[in-house]
């Protein structure tokens, strides 16, 4: 099975603009995930970007001249900034800087990049990079909702360790979530869910204890978040469900934020009906009734006892409601056996338990990194048996799950 952006832009053309950020080292594979799709790439580097990477590289990847001057006469009488500007299908901007986006949002044309930029009449991507102060400064947000208003598409920043020892939003999407944003753009006619609703659960809950303190778990809402993000590049209404994270919202998805597990509930089935429901969230299984001020420490005194109560469980109320259920009902299971076989054995059963259509299954524990980190490896369990998915990114894995949910509603062969 391949990736769902696989052979949907083949022929078509893409510019690539590399300013001049630390992430310009994921234009290089970025240029490679395209031409793997059947795109032809040719780029156009800033001055400054070549500090980061070198444009031979950039041209022995693309295959294609790397244009760098404005006023270049071999490039004039070959490609003039004109035709470079339209002889494209789309134009992505890869990383956008801060500097390249306030260019931009003033309709400046100083160099080849900004040129082309303001003659293009093609779609434009931006992948946004750029340190954590220098994304939510007042400036930056100003100059991004000017080129969202004048039909600029964004894709990121995601959040998380950036390159200058922060940590925050304002790091560059990776590839393959830039690929999808291009389908998305160039091929309409590759959205199988057109048409069909779907609802995606997110990340944690957060239980209170008392006002400050609450039970939760390792749950980022990584994976939550990029099924949401494929389903709605394969043309579905998504609802995402999210708990308390700190990843930015996907593109063209409704984001209902929760805390709590009864939130999440309420939330899931005031957004029925739906042809599809996917619970990736890491639901708390128990909560504690919330005391009214925080609970104090005694010199000497023994702990307070937690008395847990069940919480209701969103995925079983889905999979077996008696109006209302959605066609298709995936569940996720983690888990901390090493041995797959062990794994496999409960989440077969938890599937029949919970009465879900299919579950993903992956191991958890140890040193594993799932719980919070970027890569997974997904087992999915079917009434027709398991699929062991390599391991790959949470996107990747995210559009393979997409894809096969677009094969159900026989979207996708």
């Amino acid at each position: 099975m391949g990736s769902l952006t696989g052979d949907m832009v083949s022929g078509k053309r893409v510019l690539l603009v590399i300013a001049g950020g630390i992430a310009a080292y994921k234009s290089l594979e970025l240029i490679r995930r395209l031409q793997e799709r059947g795109a032809s790439v040719r780029c156009v580097m800033t001055a400054a970007a070549s500090h980061f990477v070198t444009p031979l590289s950039v041209q022995a990847l693309s295959g294609e001249t790397v244009f760098q001057e404005l006023f270049s006469l071999t490039d004039e009488s070959e490609m003039g900034h004109i035709r470079l500007a339209r002889d494209a299908d789309v134009v992505v901007v890869a990383p956008a800087t801060a500097d390249l986006m306030a260019r931009m949002a003033a309709g400046m044309a100083n160099d080849l990049a900004t040129t082309v930029l303001l003659a293009t009449d093609r779609p434009i991507v931006l992948a946004p990079s750029m340190n954590v102060l220098m994304w939510g400064h007042a400036a930056t947000q100003a100059n991004l909702a000017v080129l969202l208003s004048r039909g600029v598409h964004t894709v990121g920043p995601g959040a998380g360790d950036l390159a200058c020892g922060e940590v925050g939003s304002g790091r560059m999407a990776e590839p393959l979530d830039i690929v999808a944003a291009v389908v998305s753009l160039l091929s309409p006619a590759a959205k199988p869910l057109v048409g069909r609703r779907a609802l995606v659960t997110s990340g944690p809950t957060h239980e209170a204890i008392d006002p400050v303190r609450y039970i939760a778990n390792r749950s980022s809402g990584k994976q939550g978040h990029a099924i949401a993000a494929a389903l709605a590049a394969l043309g579905a209404e998504v609802t995402l469900v999210k708990g308390p994270v700190s990843l930015p919202d996907p593109t063209g998805v409704r984001v209902i934020a929760v805390e709590t597990a009864r939130d999440m509930l309420s939330a899931a089935t005031h957004a029925l009906p739906v042809d599809v429901a996917v619970c990736a969230a890491a639901v708390a299984d128990w909560r504690v009734e919330m005391a009214p001020s925080k609970l104090k420490k005694a010199e000497g005194a023994p702990p307070p006892t937690l008395t847990l109560v069940a919480n209701p469980d969103i995925l079983a109320t889905l999979a077996q409601a008696r109006s209302q259920r959605p066609t298709l009902v995936v569940g996720f299971a983690a888990e901390t056996e090493a041995d797959t076989t062990a794994l496999l054995d409960i989440a077969r059963a938890k599937r029949l338990r919970k009465g879900c259509d299919w579950l993903c299954a992956n191991g958890v524990g140890g040193d594993s990194g799932i719980f919070g980190g970027d890569h997974t490896a997904l087992h999915l369990i079917t009434g027709d048996g398991v699929e062991s998915w390599p391991q790959e990114s949470k996107t990747q894995a995210a559009e393979r799950l997409a894809r096969r949910i677009g094969a159900y509603f026989g979207g996708i062969p």
